[in-house]
């Protein structure tokens, strides 16, 4: 089982009050957020981690030493990955394209970057390749790529099928997800606007 998430931002105690993550302390966040990933994450799976998993790398190995999975990292801004660190990841790159199946068997290509790209690798392809990305929180970074999707789709009458997988989304909850999962959520959203 593949799952994604990003914007852990471990030992980023600014992130609290920014997300308005329902968190009074770094610890109980970390503690909840290693919980809920090894409750949901069997020790075969591969978790896309999409950038900003630690603010500090001061607790990085005694976090990334409990988490079940086999650990994929698309570098953020806010990620220094020292050779340590590294051994806990079966790869870290900055932009990856990945092959995943929805629970009906349709098999998806899923371009991968913590930034959010407006024109990806097989976005016109038939099924198009599903871009997910983190960095940009709620907030007025956000406004801007969303507008950008909707353009895009009435230009070219095809959907947008870029879909954020920050942890902070109400839809992730802290939790990594299946492509299913966001794919779901995503189609909510748009039924919404």
């Amino acid at each position: 089982m593949n799952y994604y998430i990003s914007d852990l931002h471990f030992g980023h105690k600014n992130v609290l009050k920014f997300d308005n993550r329902p968190y009074f302390t770094l610890t109980e966040m970390k503690d909840d957020i290693i919980k809920r990933w090894n409750e949901r994450v069997k020790k075969n799976d591969n978790v896309y981690i999409l950038g900003d998993v630690f603010w500090y790398n001061d607790e990085a190995v005694e976090i990334l030493e409990q988490l079940k999975g086999n650990l994929f990292l698309l570098k953020g801004n806010h990620d220094r990955i020292n050779s340590e660190m590294e051994k806990y990841f079966v790869w870290v790159k900055d932009i990856a394209v990945v092959k995943d199946k929805s629970a009906n068997g349709e098999e998806y290509h899923v371009v991968l970057s913590h930034f959010p790209i407006a024109h990806w690798q097989g976005q016109d392809h038939n099924p198009p390749y599903i871009h997910l990305y983190g960095h940009i929180h709620d907030g007025r970074d956000t406004r801007p790529f969303e507008q950008y999707g909707r353009m895009w789709e009435q230009a070219t009458g095809k959907p947008f099928m870029a879909m954020n997988v920050g942890c902070m989304k109400d839809y992730m909850d802290y939790t990594p997800r299946t492509l299913d999962e966001i794919m779901s959520a995503w189609q909510k959203e748009r039924i919404l606007r």
